[in-house]
């Protein structure tokens, strides 16, 4: 109150606003260890943990000839990678800071740049491990091939974007029912454990069995990931444009719940009976 009013351009605010949203990133980052190499490490082990494990169960189910011709573990990483991107995104996205929270008693904040950078902290640490994994395979074991890298990281965006989006509408969900909506989360998380598609391919499916997996938009991308990653490998029972849309969606929807539950915000939410 007793500094003098400069009006600001609106390229300085821009500006303002994306060096808020990185400071915001960074500090979501370390959230999750105090240091940011053993964080790091952390988030690699458990993508690592994720590979062998699904490496082990096709071994043990004979599951090994259902997949594509190439890499084997190329193929497992692929949809390993987006499947913890898409769950990254949405666990950070659904759990940052509230209208509620502390944080928003700074005037430069908003739950718009909290969103943002839990969802760019997420993103972050998680192509990094991915980054490192490839890297240390590529090296360490067998050089891979990566017939389109382009529309792989398309793909693999577009399941991190998909993951903001359904994270942002639990997000503005929850203060309402919390606990019903603890449970929701919960349920989805456990059920794109099967139903993102990354233990088969879709191409492999009957029509009986598609109807069951095409509603959910990581299963569209997991499976185009495929298609832009191996060269003899051509999605036909997925879709590049029904992702898009159901993620532009989501985002769209996730923003107007999202302004609703802000302008309704009340410190009693965080109160426990």
């Amino acid at each position: 109150m007793f500094r003098p009013a400069v009006k600001k351009s609106s390229l300085t605010t821009t500006l303002a606003l994306f060096e808020l949203i990185f400071h915001a990133a960074v500090r979501s980052v370390r959230k999750t260890h105090g240091n940011a190499v053993i964080g790091l490490l952390m988030n690699i082990v458990q993508s690592l943990i994720m590979v062998c494990v699904m490496i082990a169960m096709f071994n043990i189910l004979g599951m090994r000839g259902s997949a594509v011709r190439g890499d084997f573990v190329l193929y497992i990483m692929s949809g390993v990678f987006n499947f913890a991107t898409h769950s990254k995104a949405l666990t950070a996205v659904s759990r940052s800071d509230g209208p509620t929270s502390a944080m928003m008693k700074h005037s430069p904040m908003n739950t718009i740049v909290a969103i943002s950078s839990a969802a760019l902290g997420s993103l972050y640490l998680q192509t990094l491990s991915a980054m490192c994994i490839l890297f240390f395979y590529h090296t360490l074991f067998t050089p891979i091939t990566i017939y389109d890298p382009i529309g792989v990281i398309g793909m693999y965006m577009l399941s991190w974007a998909s993951g903001v989006g359904v994270g942002m509408i639990l997000k503005a969900a929850t203060p309402w029912a919390p606990d019903f909506f603890v449970i929701v989360t919960s349920l989805y998380a456990r059920a794109n454990m099967i139903f993102s598609g990354k233990m088969f391919l879709a191409n492999s499916l009957s029509e009986q069995m598609l109807s069951l997996y095409s509603w959910n938009p990581l299963f569209h991308s997991i499976d185009q990931t495929r298609g832009y990653m191996f060269e003899n490998y051509h999605p036909h029972n997925s879709s590049l444009s029904y992702p898009i849309i159901v993620t532009c969606v989501l985002i769209i929807i996730g923003l107007m719940a999202e302004n609703f539950t802000r302008r309704h915000a009340s410190a009693s939410w965080g109160a426990r009976r």
